[in-house]
């Protein structure tokens, strides 16, 4: 993970406390801004019913998962609910050679982990929910989905004041309360981050 990026693009992450929304934003943003591309995490963990493997993630085995770390083969990489993930160095800087910005949808762990490896052009936004409350119920929503029981739901809340306690160390906090402001308001700040690159 000592690898750094080379490029004058932009490194945007977004993370949030799991059901703040922050797949949503990612899919919104990149579908909205033709000058983004997804880093595609590896995942250890099994595709829920709505997942593409090569789309949403690549979905590898834990064997292989521990072969690519000790490759250093990873930009960044995070243990999150008892599954891995990460993201390879060499497809972030594929897309950083085609001229794209690169979105990683990360948590805090990863988010640190590029902060510390002094990648260029690094912005950080992390999404809060308006309440607790409204991230229990979007859990027990997506769990009807995705088919995650209870004990997966209050595992996930117990996490929700670990994670909400990472959100000074980004730039940015944006409430995800109205889901169209939360998206605006990123995309200001993306569209202000640039402007000072190319200035």
């Amino acid at each position: 993970m000592a690898n750094s990026l080379k490029s004058k693009k932009l490194i945007i992450v977004i993370s949030s406390p799991s059901g703040a929304g922050k797949s949503s934003i990612c899919k919104k943003l990149l579908k909205d801004d033709p000058q983004l591309n997804i880093s595609i995490s590896d995942t250890t963990r099994p595709p829920r019913d709505n997942e593409t493997h090569g789309t949403d993630y690549n979905f590898i085995d834990k064997n292989e998962f521990m072969r690519r770390i000790k490759n250093n083969e990873y930009i960044e990489y995070a243990n999150v609910f008892g599954n891995y993930y990460g993201s390879l160095h060499k497809n972030v800087q594929e897309s950083l050679d085609n001229n794209f910005d690169v979105l990683f949808d990360i948590d805090w762990q990863g988010s640190l982990q590029l902060k510390a490896s002094n990648q260029p052009n690094l912005l950080t936004i992390f999404i809060v929910p308006p309440s607790k409350k409204i991230i229990y119920e979007r859990l027990k929503l997506r769990a009807e989905k995705s088919g995650d029981n209870e004990q997966a739901i209050q595992y996930r809340m117990e996490m929700f004041e670990t994670e909400m306690r990472h959100q000074d160390e980004y730039e940015y906090i944006v409430e995800n309360n109205d889901f169209e402001n939360c998206i605006a308001e990123i995309k200001k700040i993306i569209a202000d981050t640039r402007n000072k690159l190319n200035s």
